[in-house]
Protein backbone atom coordinates (compact mmCIF):
# COMPACT_ATOMS: atom_id res chain seq x y z
CA UNK A 1 0.00 0.00 0.00
CA UNK A 2 1.43 3.36 -1.05
CA UNK A 3 2.02 5.93 1.68
CA UNK A 4 0.66 9.48 1.47
CA UNK A 5 4.16 10.67 0.55
CA UNK A 6 4.51 8.12 -2.27
CA UNK A 7 1.08 9.10 -3.62
CA UNK A 8 2.12 12.78 -3.63
CA UNK A 9 5.40 11.97 -5.38
CA UNK A 10 3.67 9.93 -8.09
CA UNK A 11 1.03 12.66 -8.55
CA UNK A 12 3.69 15.37 -8.88
CA UNK A 13 5.68 13.37 -11.46
CA UNK A 14 2.47 12.61 -13.40
CA UNK A 15 1.48 16.31 -13.34
CA UNK A 16 4.87 17.32 -14.71
CA UNK A 17 4.56 14.68 -17.44
CA UNK A 18 0.99 15.72 -18.33
CA UNK A 19 1.91 19.41 -18.44
CA UNK A 20 5.17 19.18 -20.37
CA UNK A 21 5.71 15.88 -22.24
CA UNK A 22 4.75 17.48 -25.57
CA UNK A 23 7.26 20.31 -25.03
CA UNK A 24 10.98 20.34 -25.69
CA UNK A 25 13.37 21.87 -23.16
CA UNK A 26 13.93 24.79 -25.54
CA UNK A 27 10.18 25.62 -25.61
CA UNK A 28 9.30 28.57 -23.38
CA UNK A 29 6.92 26.75 -21.01
CA UNK A 30 9.21 23.81 -20.25
CA UNK A 31 12.31 26.01 -20.14
CA UNK A 32 10.60 28.19 -17.52
CA UNK A 33 9.66 25.07 -15.51
CA UNK A 34 13.22 23.69 -15.69
CA UNK A 35 14.47 26.99 -14.29
CA UNK A 36 11.94 26.56 -11.46
CA UNK A 37 13.34 23.06 -10.71
CA UNK A 38 16.80 24.56 -10.19
CA UNK A 39 15.80 27.67 -8.26
CA UNK A 40 13.29 25.89 -5.98
CA UNK A 41 16.22 23.71 -4.88
CA UNK A 42 18.25 26.83 -4.11
CA UNK A 43 20.52 26.42 -7.13
CA UNK A 44 21.29 28.89 -9.89
CA UNK A 45 19.85 28.00 -13.28
CA UNK A 46 22.65 27.27 -15.78
CA UNK A 47 20.29 27.02 -18.77
CA UNK A 48 18.61 24.07 -20.45
CA UNK A 49 21.82 22.97 -22.17
CA UNK A 50 22.97 21.66 -18.76
CA UNK A 51 21.66 18.20 -17.90
CA UNK A 52 18.59 18.57 -15.68
CA UNK A 53 17.40 14.99 -15.18
CA UNK A 54 18.71 14.66 -11.60
CA UNK A 55 17.34 18.13 -10.81
CA UNK A 56 13.92 16.92 -12.00
CA UNK A 57 14.07 13.90 -9.65
CA UNK A 58 15.33 16.03 -6.75
CA UNK A 59 12.61 18.64 -7.31
CA UNK A 60 9.81 16.04 -7.42
CA UNK A 61 11.12 14.35 -4.25
CA UNK A 62 11.36 17.71 -2.46
CA UNK A 63 8.02 19.00 -3.75
CA UNK A 64 6.33 15.85 -2.41
CA UNK A 65 7.67 16.67 1.06
CA UNK A 66 11.10 15.08 1.57
CA UNK A 67 13.70 17.14 3.42
CA UNK A 68 17.42 17.60 2.77
CA UNK A 69 18.04 15.38 5.81
CA UNK A 70 16.15 12.57 4.06
CA UNK A 71 17.34 12.96 0.45
CA UNK A 72 20.48 14.48 -1.06
CA UNK A 73 19.04 16.93 -3.60
CA UNK A 74 21.61 17.09 -6.37
CA UNK A 75 22.24 17.87 -10.04
CA UNK A 76 23.92 14.44 -10.31
CA UNK A 77 22.11 11.10 -10.00
CA UNK A 78 25.32 9.45 -8.73
CA UNK A 79 25.38 11.73 -5.68
CA UNK A 80 21.87 11.02 -4.39
CA UNK A 81 22.20 7.33 -5.23
CA UNK A 82 25.48 7.12 -3.30
CA UNK A 83 23.83 8.83 -0.31
CA UNK A 84 20.96 6.30 -0.48
CA UNK A 85 23.48 3.43 -0.66
CA UNK A 86 25.18 4.78 2.47
CA UNK A 87 21.73 4.90 4.16
CA UNK A 88 21.18 1.25 3.26
CA UNK A 89 24.60 0.24 4.56
CA UNK A 90 24.01 2.09 7.84
CA UNK A 91 20.39 0.90 8.01
CA UNK A 92 19.09 4.44 8.42
CA UNK A 93 16.96 6.91 6.51
CA UNK A 94 13.88 6.63 4.30
CA UNK A 95 15.66 6.46 0.92
CA UNK A 96 17.86 3.36 0.62
CA UNK A 97 19.52 2.09 -2.56
CA UNK A 98 19.92 -1.60 -3.41
CA UNK A 99 21.28 -3.47 -6.43
CA UNK A 100 18.53 -3.37 -9.07
CA UNK A 101 18.15 -7.17 -9.13
CA UNK A 102 17.85 -7.55 -5.33
CA UNK A 103 14.49 -5.89 -4.69
CA UNK A 104 11.14 -5.42 -6.35
CA UNK A 105 10.56 -1.87 -7.61
CA UNK A 106 7.46 -0.17 -6.21
CA UNK A 107 5.61 3.10 -6.68
CA UNK A 108 7.73 6.08 -5.69
CA UNK A 109 11.03 4.20 -6.01
CA UNK A 110 13.78 5.64 -8.21
CA UNK A 111 15.39 3.33 -10.77
CA UNK A 112 18.95 4.22 -11.81
CA UNK A 113 20.69 3.04 -14.96
CA UNK A 114 23.82 3.73 -16.95
CA UNK A 115 23.94 6.20 -19.81
CA UNK A 116 26.48 6.93 -22.50
CA UNK A 117 27.07 3.18 -22.99
CA UNK A 118 28.73 2.90 -19.57
CA UNK A 119 28.50 -0.35 -17.61
CA UNK A 120 28.88 0.78 -14.00
CA UNK A 121 27.47 -1.61 -11.41
CA UNK A 122 26.23 -1.27 -7.84
CA UNK A 123 29.71 -1.83 -6.36
CA UNK A 124 31.01 1.06 -8.44
CA UNK A 125 28.05 3.24 -7.35
CA UNK A 126 28.78 2.40 -3.71
CA UNK A 127 32.33 3.74 -4.03
CA UNK A 128 31.75 6.74 -6.34
CA UNK A 129 29.76 9.96 -6.34
CA UNK A 130 30.66 11.18 -9.83
CA UNK A 131 29.81 9.17 -12.92
CA UNK A 132 27.31 9.42 -15.74
CA UNK A 133 23.93 7.82 -15.03
CA UNK A 134 20.20 8.49 -15.21
CA UNK A 135 17.20 7.74 -13.04
CA UNK A 136 13.43 7.98 -13.10
CA UNK A 137 10.51 7.66 -10.67
CA UNK A 138 8.23 4.60 -10.70
CA UNK A 139 4.65 5.81 -11.23
CA UNK A 140 2.83 2.61 -12.22
CA UNK A 141 3.21 -1.12 -11.68
CA UNK A 142 1.24 -3.88 -13.31
CA UNK A 143 0.90 -6.83 -15.62
CA UNK A 144 -0.10 -6.84 -19.28
CA UNK A 145 -0.08 -9.39 -22.09
CA UNK A 146 3.75 -9.32 -22.13
CA UNK A 147 4.17 -9.82 -18.37
CA UNK A 148 5.06 -7.64 -15.39
CA UNK A 149 6.26 -4.07 -15.77
CA UNK A 150 6.72 -0.67 -14.15
CA UNK A 151 6.34 2.72 -15.81
CA UNK A 152 8.73 5.49 -14.88
CA UNK A 153 8.74 9.24 -15.41
CA UNK A 154 12.04 11.01 -15.88
CA UNK A 155 13.24 14.45 -16.84
CA UNK A 156 15.63 15.35 -19.65
CA UNK A 157 14.68 12.22 -21.57
CA UNK A 158 14.88 13.18 -25.25
CA UNK A 159 14.92 16.83 -24.05
CA UNK A 160 11.57 16.56 -22.28
CA UNK A 161 9.68 14.70 -19.54
CA UNK A 162 8.95 11.16 -20.68
CA UNK A 163 7.44 7.88 -19.54
CA UNK A 164 9.28 4.61 -20.05
CA UNK A 165 8.31 1.01 -19.48
CA UNK A 166 10.66 -1.35 -17.69
CA UNK A 167 9.98 -5.06 -17.93
CA UNK A 168 10.04 -7.24 -14.81
CA UNK A 169 10.41 -11.01 -14.53
CA UNK A 170 7.89 -13.32 -12.87
CA UNK A 171 9.44 -12.51 -9.46
CA UNK A 172 8.86 -8.78 -10.10
CA UNK A 173 12.59 -8.03 -10.52
CA UNK A 174 13.98 -5.80 -13.28
CA UNK A 175 15.14 -7.80 -16.29
CA UNK A 176 18.81 -7.23 -17.07
CA UNK A 177 19.71 -5.34 -20.25
CA UNK A 178 23.02 -5.05 -22.10
CA UNK A 179 22.97 -1.44 -23.28
CA UNK A 180 23.05 1.11 -20.45
CA UNK A 181 22.40 -1.57 -17.82
CA UNK A 182 20.51 -0.88 -14.62
CA UNK A 183 22.49 -0.08 -11.48
CA UNK A 184 20.20 0.41 -8.51
CA UNK A 185 16.75 0.98 -7.11
CA UNK A 186 16.43 3.74 -4.55
CA UNK A 187 13.71 2.35 -2.33
CA UNK A 188 11.30 5.00 -1.06
CA UNK A 189 10.27 4.18 2.52
CA UNK A 190 8.85 7.62 3.35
Amino acid sequence: MATAYVKRLVTIAEEQYNNFHLDSESDADLSKQIKKYWTDLGLSFPGVATAWSAIFISWCVQKAGATKNEFLFSAAHARFVNAAIQNMLANKGVFKAFPYHDIEPNLGDIIQHNRGNNTYDFQFAKMNKAYESHSAIVVEKGTDSKGNYVLTIGGNESDSIRKKQIRLNDKWRIIKRKINPYISIVQNLK
